[in-house]
């Protein structure tokens, strides 16, 4: 049953068929030819799978990222990193890469991200000589230290699948993220050096203050969002209705730039994208489970062991899978498909879930930026009218920093657990 479940899912998957409707097909094709757990046990699995508390902050978090979008929430905190920044070589760049990471700690969406900072900074990027590959490369790359930097899409999704706390991996994401963003713009500063791009106009307190009040409540959200979470006031699905009350709280009475039409249109937008990750849930769900059944995950840990397998070199070899696996799948899909099977390889060789899951996904986030196949890549291309080898060529040395920190978080498992030891 197994090898028929992995080809014809592979099979639909290279033939462009929605990942939704690869998985679902394997599934039934397996259930129906061979014999085993009834054909009924695939609807009931379905809807098992969504079953899950942890599966509502989705819409939420996905819903509060479109109306960042709309209420100029956004734009107010890239203002404010661009005047933060003042003559620092590369400063256009770093304010786009500090707005990326800013609007990463509210909506936890890369997709989101690339977009807002994308129509946000991209022509001004352009006018001060960064040239086309450069500037797409710095908005499309940026925006997947999103998925990383708390409060994540993918790591909600990782905790439900591994049943994992989603607090601890919040916490668990929060240094890794930073060493992406610093890394990222330490290149993009010495890079800009390099290139004799010129700097833009000096540091004045004056504007700083200008761009923080102009910012201020827009910069309360994830402070409200993240001490909420963690100083255990609401769960991380409690937290995303927050997000979404708050930021219609700011766009209509506060900066008065959301229409009711315009939040009805944002509202669809949300629900489109949380339909999509759904199927995708529902669909990995009856995967595992299938798995499950068939003695899967027990196999491959009895095979791990009689590798001799170290925890370094179980961990190498999925850095190079999950790198492999995130240029043609969606961090949603991949999460939900290989969690089940991975992390229990990993407890049985002493590697903490927590650790592991903030590895993971990080290499999803390289992913999302990695060609042919990376998602932010088709998102940046949509929004920035740029062509897509002019992307991929933009992308390239930001993969190389990335993978560097990847080294660093997957070698030093105290960058994702100091927070949580210390607490």
């Amino acid at each position: 049953m197994t090898w028929v479940l992995g080809i014809s899912i592979a099979a639909l998957t290279a033939l462009g068929a929605p990942i939704f409707v690869a998985l679902l097909f394997g599934a039934s094709l397996a259930l129906l030819f061979f014999p085993g757990p009834p054909l009924i046990a695939l609807q009931q699995t379905i809807f098992g799978g969504l079953d899950a508390y942890a599966l509502l902050s989705v819409p939420f978090f996905v819903f509060a990222g479109e109306l960042m979008a709309i209420s100029g929430i956004a734009d107010r905190l890239i203002g404010l990193v661009r005047a933060l920044f003042g003559r620092m070589p590369g400063s256009l760049g770093v304010a786009a890469l500090g707005g990326s990471t800013l609007i990463g700690t509210i909506c936890g969406s890369s997709a989101a991200a690339v977009a807002a900072v994308g129509r946000n900074m991209y022509p001004q990027l352009i006018e001060s000589g960064y040239g086309r590959r450069r500037a797409a490369g710095i908005i499309t790359s940026s925006g997947a230290i999103d998925i990383v930097i708390p409060p994540s899409i993918a790591m909600i999704l990782y905790g439900a699948s591994a049943e994992q706390s989603i607090p601890k991996l919040f916490i668990a994401g929060i240094i890794p993220g930073l060493v992406m963003a610093l890394l990222m713009a330490g290149y993009i500063s010495l890079s800009a050096m390099m290139a004799r791009i010129p700097r833009e106009q000096g540091f004045r307190a004056s504007v700083v203050w200008a761009a923080f009040q102009n910012a201020f409540w827009a910069l309360t959200m994830p402070v409200f969002v993240l001490t909420g979470i963690y100083a255990g006031l609401f769960s991380p699905t409690e937290a995303g209705g927050f997000a979404c009350a708050y930021a219609m709280l700011l766009g209509f009475f506060v900066y008065r730039t959301i229409t009711f039409r315009a939040m009805l249109d944002a509202a669809v937008r949300a629900a489109m994208m949380t339909s999509r990750i759904m199927m995708v849930v529902a669909a990995a769900g009856v995967i595992s489970w299938i798995l499950t059944v068939e003695g899967v995950p027990q196999a491959l840990i009895a095979a791990t062991a009689d590798a001799g397998m170290s925890p370094l070199g179980f961990l190498l070899t999925v850095n190079l899978l999950l790198l492999a696996i995130g240029c043609v799948l969606d961090p949603t899909s991949a999460i939900l498909v290989l969690a089940p099977l991975l992390v229990p390889i990993a407890i049985s060789l002493g590697i903490d879930p927590i650790h592991f899951g903030v590895v993971m996904t990080v290499n999803l986030a390289i992913g999302m930026f990695t060609p042919p196949f990376g998602l932010n890549i088709f998102v940046a291309q949509s929004v920035l009218g740029v062509p897509t080898s002019d992307i991929y060529h933009g992308v390239l040395p930001f993969m190389v920093v990335q993978i560097s920190a990847l080294a660093l978080i997957t070698l030093l498992p105290g960058l994702s657990l100091w927070l949580l030891n210390g607490m």
